[in-house]
């Protein structure tokens, strides 16, 4: 033990290292010195342990390692072969050009964010982004958050804290990542009460709970499951009669976000801010990164008299989006005033691709694919809006599966790929669906493919 302490490499040998020295051009020297030392100790811990101790060639590629893999860029850019369109895992919505470059542009330049340039005087960020949710929604007011979840706690927060909220028990459900709607009531400091059972609630149910202590009704689109057969759920029309006649409010949590009809492509239908404000509702909420195609961003639109009293509420200021969001969700709906969101924004573009234009781009594909130890074809198969959106509707779509051996160890190569492609496992075969690849990751699918046949062909051969 004594002997390989004494050949553990003094700092100053490690970081003379040519290969280390190289470190010091791309990355601050303080940290590399860090990273040395943390791994000269992690050695000397792993002799005193009665390991079998590292030579100075492992240290330096350990040191290495970690350096380019800790500070290198991220998240790195994958190509979605899921076929689901908004994968949170993959970050849900691609934005449009046009976002992108609005988001930095507002980032690279002072602009004019919370400054009206025809007063001279400040203004506000969201007065802007309000005006362009009136036009789409017809709604009197509108406001941007963080995210949806945001927008929820916000409203109850602002408007119910300490009262009672109507909810039904079809409804108090949990949105993702545990986030529950009755536990934000709870953090809202609103009081739950449930109405109906978990598969019918009836308009009569909510008129019978309201009473004076009643600060809203809430009403939430269930966009991650559906309940099926013997069901009946009270519709947002009947509901804002009921919140009239008992003088409370209506909440409305839609939230995909949709602005389009979605049935107009194959799919199930999905509630439209548009149609709720149109309805009656009092406020309305939804996600600007699902359907809307947009960044992350919880959207509020509705009455101007419950849009201000958000607005003052410290939460707001909490909530607060950011600038880059804020202009990349102003270029978003400017595609949808203009009439071109099915040609702008990507996850539209998926939406509305016709499965011959998907064949032809995997034929394309195909004929660029290494299949001397693998096969490889055109198939059929569907794909899933996701992202907690259309829980049981699904498109056709066409897809490429690729036969090996070994269908999980193919899909390890894949994502180790220098374009880390993400496809699923079918009949063990790897299926990569043409519908939620980019169209200018073509080239880059058929490099990553090839490189994960030549390094499985590399390893069978071992």
């Amino acid at each position: 033990m004594q002997k390989h302490l004494k050949n553990i490499p003094s700092i100053d040998k490690v970081l003379s290292n040519p290969d280390i020295a190289a470190l010091f051009e791309k990355f601050s020297g303080e940290q590399v010195t860090n990273i040395a030392r943390q791994k000269i100790n992690a050695l000397r811990e792993s002799i005193l342990s009665g390991e079998t101790p590292q030579d100075i060639g492992q240290v330096i590629e350990d040191i290495k390692h970690t350096a380019h893999t800790q500070w290198k860029s991220w998240p790195n850019k994958v190509i979605n072969g899921t076929g689901i369109i908004l994968h949170t895992n993959l970050g849900r919505s691609p934005i449009s050009d046009e976002a992108l470059l609005a988001a930095k542009e507002a980032s690279l330049n002072y602009t004019d964010l919370e400054l009206n340039l025809g007063s001279g005087k400040r203004g506000s960020r969201q007065e802007h982004i309000s005006n362009l949710l009136c036009d789409l929604t017809g709604a009197e007011a509108g406001l941007v958050v963080n995210n949806n979840a945001a927008a929820t706690l916000l409203s109850l927060t602002a408007l119910t804290s300490g009262k009672e909220v109507i909810v039904s028990r079809a409804e108090a459900v949990e949105i993702g990542g545990g986030f529950r709607i009755p536990d934000v009531l709870s953090q809202s400091g609103a009081k739950l009460v449930e109405v109906g059972t978990t598969n019918r609630t009836y308009g009569k149910d909510y008129s019978e709970a309201t009473s004076e202590n009643t600060a809203a009704i809430l009403s939430i689109h269930a966009s991650n499951f559906k309940v099926v057969g013997f069901t009946h759920q009270t519709t947002i029309t009947e509901l804002v009669e009921i919140g009239k006649d008992k003088n409370v409010p209506i909440i409305h949590d839609v939230g995909s976000g949709s602005l389009l009809n979605t049935g107009a492509f194959g799919l199930d239908p999905e509630p439209r801010p548009q149609d709720s404000i149109r309805a009656g509702a009092d406020l309305c909420l939804f996600s600007g990164d699902k359907l809307l195609g947009g960044p992350q961003a919880g959207i509020i639109v509705g009455k101007k008299k419950y849009i201000q009293v958000l607005a003052k509420h410290p939460l707001a200021r909490a909530f607060r989006i950011d600038k880059m969001n804020l202009a990349a969700l102003s270029a978003t709906l400017v595609h949808y005033v203009k009439g071109e969101e099915l040609k702008k924004i990507p996850i539209w573009e998926m939406i509305s691709a016709r499965e011959e234009d998907l064949h032809s781009r995997a034929t394309s594909v195909l004929a660029q694919i290494d299949t001397s130890s693998i096969s490889a074809e055109i198939t059929d198969t569907r794909s899933a809006v996701g992202g907690g959106s259309l829980p049981s509707s699904s498109q056709p779509s066409i897809g490429l599966r690729i036969m090996t051996k070994t269908p999980d160890k193919f899909a390890q190569l894949l994502r180790e790929c220098e374009f880390p492609t993400i496809g699923r496992i079918d009949s063990d075969t790897n299926i990569l669906d043409l519908r939620t690849i980019l169209k200018n990751q073509d080239e880059s699918l058929a490099l990553s493919i090839n490189e994960s046949v030549r390094r499985l062909k590399s390893q069978t051969t071992k």
